[in-house]
């Protein structure tokens, strides 16, 4: 692997493992600190940021795990993963009110942005071609 993609894919998997750690810490108070919308139940969101967490992960085995002949998450799938979350979120941000302190909008929409910004990196990158 050549460490233009490493080097993505390890970027991709911290920020997925850190906004998996934020979600999965939603029931002890998370979401009210960082002013995002609460649910009623905090079952999707915490299953949300395990399933996050686990990309991570598997961005992080693509990385360390090719000595071992072990393949996790992939650039293309990284990609495509950035781009739906990044782009559900921006379409929540801007059609649907939903009266949040201004910390969370900030929250929300740099999550959105950094997320976008680590697709577009990676798609321009064409470290995901097959040579």
């Amino acid at each position: 692997m050549r460490a233009k993609s490493k080097t993505l894919l390890l970027i991709d998997g911290i920020v997925n493992l850190l906004i998996g750690i934020l979600l999965l810490l939603f029931p002890l108070g998370m979401a009210r600190w960082l002013g995002v919308p609460l649910p009623d139940m905090n079952f999707y969101p915490t299953l949300l940021g395990a399933v996050i967490f686990g990309i991570g992960i598997a961005l992080l085995i693509e990385v360390y795990g090719e000595s071992q002949g072990i393949h996790g998450l992939g650039l293309a799938g990284a990609i495509t993963i950035n781009f739906c979350a990044a782009g559900v979120l921006c379409v929540w941000l801007i059609s649907n009110p939903l009266n949040l302190p201004l910390r969370g909008y900030i929250i929300l929409w740099a999550i959105a942005a950094v997320v976008l910004a680590i697709g577009f990196i990676e798609l321009i990158s064409k470290s995901w071609k097959y040579q």
